[in-house]
């Protein structure tokens, strides 16, 4: 099983950014973590502040991977376009959020991406990550 974690703009300021919705762990240390407590999965990583990149990114995992993991940050709530890309590949998606977007603020309510996505799952830290890998192991046994 290979697995695309995709992170989108100021996720790269994890741990730092706004450590009282975010933790203060770092989104490296993090990953690493992960990769130890699932050494059969191949991961990937990848994190941009750039729209275009995010959505070449979900491209060229088309037929790599079998599985994205994608927390696309406030493009959840504005970018048509990574939806788009989100609905136009096989693999399949799953949204995260480290917080949850319904008790933020209201502009955040709405997820242009969950509609394209197999699943959203939000709310549980960086524990989200976690549990959307263990959906897309799920999906995979079916």
């Amino acid at each position: 099983m290979k697995i695309l974690i995709l992170n989108g703009p100021n996720l790269n300021l994890q741990g730092r950014r706004d450590t009282g919705v975010y933790g203060t762990q770092t989104f490296e240390t993090f990953f690493g973590e992960l990769e130890k407590h699932y050494p059969a999965v191949g991961f990937g990583y990848f994190q941009s502040n750039i729209e275009g990149e995010l959505i070449d990114a979900v491209q060229q995992a088309d037929g790599v991977y079998d599985g994205i993991v994608l927390n696309a940050g406030g493009y959840t709530h504005t970018s048509v376009a990574l939806r788009d890309a989100v609905s136009a590949v096989s693999v399949p998606v799953v949204e995260v959020h480290i917080s949850s977007i319904l008790a933020r603020e209201e502009f955040r309510h709405t997820s242009l991406l969950a509609p394209v996505a197999v699943g959203s799952i939000m709310g549980f830290g960086l524990a989200s990550y976690r549990l959307g890998i263990e959906a897309l192991l799920l999906r995979a046994e079916k």
